[in-house]
This record gives C-alpha cells, sequence and structure tokens, in this order.
C-alpha cells in the first residue's frame, strides 16, 4: 500500500466497526481495515521517527495489529489502539537500536553522525525534550496540538476526531503552545 493513498481520515465509530468486523471477518474485511488507516499510521510514524523509517515501522505495526486483532473488543475507540500498537513498535526500535553497540571507524564520529542528520528535523535528544514536555501538557491540548502540528492534521479533521468544535482545536493548541514555550523559557532560565 503507497503512503500517497488517500489523505482523508476516516472517523472513530467508522473505523471501530471495521476493526469488528476485520477481526473475525474475510481477508477482504481486513484489507478495508487496513486501507482505511494505512496511511494515517505511515504518518503518525514519520512523525515519531522519519519518512524513511515510518514504512518498515507502518508494516510492523500492522504485523503486531493483524495477530492482536483477534482480542480487540471495541471498548476503546479502534484509532487509540491502533497507535498505541504503533507507540510500542518505536519504543522497541529505539531499545533495540540503543541496546546495539555502535561501532564508527572514525576519528570524530559526533560530528559524523551531525553531518548525517536531516537538517529541519529534530535529533533523537529534540524528540526526547519534546515528548517529556508534552507529557506535561493536558491530555485535550496535547492530542489536539499533536494531532494538527505535529501529525499534520487540518484543524476541522482534528476537531471531528477530537469530537470538539473546530475554535476549540484552535484555543487548545494555543493553550499548549504556549504552556511549551513557557516550560521551554523555565528550563533555559534554570540551565
Amino acid at each position: 500500500m503507497s503512503r500517497l493513498s488517500d489523505h482523508r481520515t476516516i472517523d472513530d465509530e467508522r473505523l471501530t466497526s471495521l476493526a469488528l468486523a476485520a477481526r473475525t471477518g474475510t481477508r477482504a474485511d481486513v484489507e478495508v481495515f487496513t486501507r482505511a488507516v494505512y496511511q494515517e499510521v505511515w504518518r503518525y510514524l514519520a512523525y515519531l521517527t522519519d519518512p524513511q523509517s515510518a514504512e518498515d515501522l507502518t508494516q510492523e505495526t500492522f504485523v503486531r495489529v493483524l495477530k492482536s486483532l483477534p482480542g480487540f473488543a471495541g471498548r476503546a475507540p479502534a484509532r487509540t489502539w491502533l497507535l498505541s500498537i504503533a507507540r510500542r513498535v518505536v519504543a522497541d526500535r529505539f531499545r533495540s537500536a540503543a541496546a546495539r553497540p555502535v561501532i564508527a571507524d572514525v576519528p570524530d564520529w559526533q560530528a559524523a553522525a551531525e553531518r548525517c542528520r536531516s537538517h529541519g528535523l529534530p535529533g533523537p535528544d529534540e524528540g526526547i525534550a519534546l515528548a517529556e514536555l508534552l507529557a506535561e501538557v493536558q491530555r485535550e491540548r496535547r492530542d489536539a496540538f499533536v494531532l494538527t502540528q505535529l501529525v499534520g492534521l487540518p484543524y476541522a479533521e482534528a476537531a471531528r476526531l477530537i469530537g470538539c468544535p473546530v475554535g476549540t482545536v484552535r484555543s487548545r493548541v494555543a493553550r499548549a503552545r504556549s504552556q511549551l514555550i513557557a516550560s521551554l523559557l523555565d528550563a533555559d532560565r534554570a540551565a
């Protein structure tokens, strides 16, 4: 499946019904469910890592999803369940990479790593710092911020997913942004 496919996001209720159908349904039901969320999972994983890793991580996520699908009972929205699996896939990948020793055949491996890093993208340290700062943001504000500012969904689409007016999403994003800026300024003063 191409990550360039349809950019629309399916609503939570419909997605959950597709997941429930796929857990005991035919191969076609599984394919419909997978196609409905594949692009969204890829975008989320690209945000958490990088576009080059996102495809492999998306495949790994769906392997886990398909193994877990028979146990999905629909008590929570399928999107929440699915993205939590994706988040665990990324965490497992980082843990695995951190456990492996890295051998560099260059005198200054840190400078070489910095030169190879994509410019404009946060490095691992910035990603960890952002995750820590976001953990301090109220859940509703954090969800709105992540969906619009990090995943890249339009405000109207995020409002539909969250189940609130567009103005509320805008307000939550603004408040989350203000809190993040204040936290960064406090950290700079403390340093």
